[in-house]
């Protein structure tokens, strides 16, 4: 049996390579591939399955799988069929309810897609902010941080400058800062007006905080090393968990909030207006 198979995946592999993933249009073939229980798999049950340019060998195991997981399908289907009773099996309601929810799904889609407002000005996002701050209490800390990674052997007079031009509040010293990191191939980072995770930065510089609070009202500085770099950084300003989250942290947040609260309030207008013309046309009747 398998010996007949793998001749006849030989042929139509060849086949499904040279048609883009459209191996066989139109009606099936009739060449069966496999049965179980009365239901058959036939060639063209299997256009799309098999990526054009996949090896031969690749392709076959391909296929096979998706044959044995149909066989499987089929087998896990009769048992289930022999040991439910006929009302464990009838799924009419809920086919029919899934089907009226996929299409009313699909016409709000393209409703939200046709109507909705998706234009959100700062000030819509500040007044949003203001009116619910109480919404906006953190979960994590986060800071506002430079730092440089500087990699081991590099000279002391570059980790000096680059020492002080981190700790500088000096704006033109950024623009040294990034030139010096730019020339001796150092990691810069000096986005300091944004805030970022606290938890995030961990990521890029090994700081030892078994209590990140603490750790962060503690200092402003901080150094560490290892066998590939030494990390300065330099915290400008700290929030910690459970404070009011800043804006600047919440605006893409804000913006879908705001974005689904006109999704909610577009549907609601749609459903009351149909429901007042179908009321107006007399297209039902309650009992």
């Amino acid at each position: 049996m398998y010996r007949r198979l793998y001749i006849i995946l030989l042929l139509i592999i060849p086949v499904m390579a040279m048609t883009s993933c459209k191996f066989f249009p139109g009606k099936k073939s009739g060449q069966i591939i496999a049965e179980c229980y009365g239901q058959y798999l036939y060639v063209d049950d299997l256009e799309g399955i098999v990526v054009s340019g996949l090896p031969p060998n690749d392709s076959i195991a391909v296929v096979r799988q998706f044959i044995d997981n149909w066989i499987m399908q089929q087998i896990m289907l009769q048992q289930a069929e022999n040991n439910l009773t006929e009302s464990q099996t009838d799924f009419t309601d809920q086919v029919e309810a899934y089907r009226n929810s996929l299409i009313i799904y699909a016409y709000e889609s393209e409703l939200i897609r046709q109507k909705l407002d998706t234009t959100v000005s700062m000030a819509q996002i500040e007044e949003f902010y203001n009116n619910n701050q109480q919404d906006f209490q953190l979960r994590e800390n986060i800071v506002k941080a430079r730092y440089i990674k500087i990699p081991a052997g590099t000279k002391q007079d570059v980790v000096k400058k680059a020492e002080r031009l981190l700790k500088s509040d000096n704006i033109d010293d950024i623009d040294k800062l990034l030139d010096l990191c730019q020339n001796s191939m150092l990691t810069c980072y000096t986005e300091e007006d944004n805030w970022i995770r606290f938890d995030d930065l961990i990521r890029e510089v090994p700081i030892a905080a078994e209590d990140q609070e603490s750790f962060l009202k503690s200092r402003r500085y901080y150094e560490a090393s290892d066998s590939l770099y030494m990390y300065l950084v330099n915290f400008k300003e700290i929030k910690t968990k459970e404070a009011v989250s800043p804006l600047s942290f919440e605006i893409d947040n804000i913006r879908n909030l705001i974005l689904n609260r006109r999704k909610i309030e577009l549907m609601e207008r749609m459903q009351q207006e149909v429901f007042k013309e179908a009321m107006k046309n007399n297209d039902f009747t309650i009992y």
